[in-house]
């Protein structure tokens, strides 16, 4: 049996995201995820996108 995909938005930072095999980013790639939990970028811009780099931490609100 699959466990489920589960997804939390982090306050003023990501969506994390458990127990994917596959992210599809917002043009409908497919991104392989290697581990049990990713860090998905809300914020637009991230270097590394889909993921997030942590670029939301020094942008001004």
């Amino acid at each position: 049996m699959n466990e489920p995909v589960v997804v939390r938005q982090c306050v003023d930072g990501p969506m994390l995201v458990r127990g994917a095999d596959v992210v599809l980013d917002d043009q409908g790639n497919e991104h392989r995820v290697t581990r049990p939990v990713v860090a998905v970028c809300t914020c637009g811009k991230s270097q590394r996108k889909p993921w997030c780099d942590a670029t939301h931490k020094v942008i001004p609100r």
